[in-house]
């Protein structure tokens, strides 16, 4: 005998399943970061997901919380992972680890923990990190180079010499400075045609860590864990701006195709502006939220004082969150929209 009113339980779901579906989501662009710079950052998620869950740990037992239950939501795994990809492959492990505790016990656990947060604790980590340790967080390795796990092993534990000869600048980073370097007199296609440097779309290897975090997206969209709405008012936003400046002035800003397939572009698309704790709830309210984090990233890549924006983005536009669900709240069933 079969039932058909309610309740309708279509499907068992918790946030340790979504946690760790989003975990499976990352694995195409871990991998492709892994062909392309080594084992560095298979040790930085190592050491990010260790300091997660001892800091998890660690607030859960001052506020006399159950452990087993909330180590093992998968929510404190999922920011270690962001928090890894995020920072420099070869950057010092005890930057990994304040980064990481500091995404934890402040910007987590000190708002009440898991759903009460208001800021996205692995963009609170960037940010605070690139502020307090400029030089380190832009130590990111040289085109090409290549090191064995034990070299790399000891670059991240400083047991070997200081990064500095190996690293180089991002693409990103590598075109603003051109840029201001030239004040005027530099062409920014040519600059985009050495592809040693930018590859043949946004850096050479890593259009492919974009595509993984692409596909990564797409397989959640597919899996209804995260709307389209968000990802996909985040790359329009920031295809309509860096379109429209490209064809007022090619000579000084770069096609739209290099800002989306360059620094955290596709991760913030799919991974960062889709979190449904400090980002809009309503369907209108996420494609305010992602049309603005894609616009406000745009403009300090271009503009501001950092290669890259989406970290200001995201928390700026966190800030503003309550009030575009306040202000994009649907009618509610039976009763006429207020104008």
């Amino acid at each position: 005998m079969s039932y058909t009113t309610s309740p309708h339980l279509l499907k068992a779901n918790s946030v340790s399943l979504v946690m760790m579906q989003v975990c499976l989501a990352l694995v195409p662009a871990i991998f492709a970061y892994t062909w392309l710079i080594g084992p560095a950052i298979l040790i930085q998620i190592v050491i990010a997901v260790l300091a997660a869950l001892l800091a998890e740990a660690m607030m859960l037992r001052v506020q006399g919380k159950p452990l087993a239950m909330f180590l093992s939501d998968g929510s404190a795994i999922v920011t270690a992972l962001l928090i890894a990809l995020a920072f420099p492959p070869l950057a010092p492990w005890w930057l990994v680890v304040t980064g990481t505790v500091f995404a934890i016990v402040v910007a987590k656990h000190l708002y009440g923990g898991l759903g009460q947060n208001p800021f996205n604790p692995a963009m609170i980590a960037f940010a605070i990190c690139i502020v307090a340790f400029p030089a380190l967080m832009s130590q990111w390795p040289s085109v090409g180079l290549k090191l064995s796990l034990i070299e790399q092993l000891n670059i991240i534990l400083g047991l070997a010499p200081s990064i500095d000869a190996l690293s180089g600048a991002t693409p990103l980073d590598a075109l603003k400075t051109a840029l201001k370097l030239g004040e005027g007199n530099v062409n920014v296609a040519d600059l985009l045609a050495n592809q040693d440097i930018f590859g043949y779309f946004a850096g050479r290897g890593w259009e492919w860590v974009a595509f993984g975090y692409l596909l990564g997206g797409l397989w959640m969209w597919y899996r209804n864990l995260i709307t389209w709405h968000a990802p996909a008012a985040f790359i329009a936003a920031m295809t309509l701006a860096s379109g429209a400046l490209w064809l007022y002035n090619p000579g000084q800003f770069a096609n739209p195709l290099f800002h989306l397939l360059s620094g955290g572009a596709m991760i913030g698309a799919f991974f960062i502006v889709t979190d449904p704790v400090s980002g809009c709830t309503t369907p209108r309210g996420k494609l305010i939220f992602g049309a603005g984090a894609g616009l406000l990233a745009y403009i300090i890549r271009v503009f501001g004082g950092y290669p890259d924006g989406i970290a200001f983005a995201v928390l700026l536009m966190n800030l503003s969150a309550p009030v575009i669900d306040l202000l994009t709240q649907p009618a509610i069933f039976g009763m006429k929209d207020k104008k």
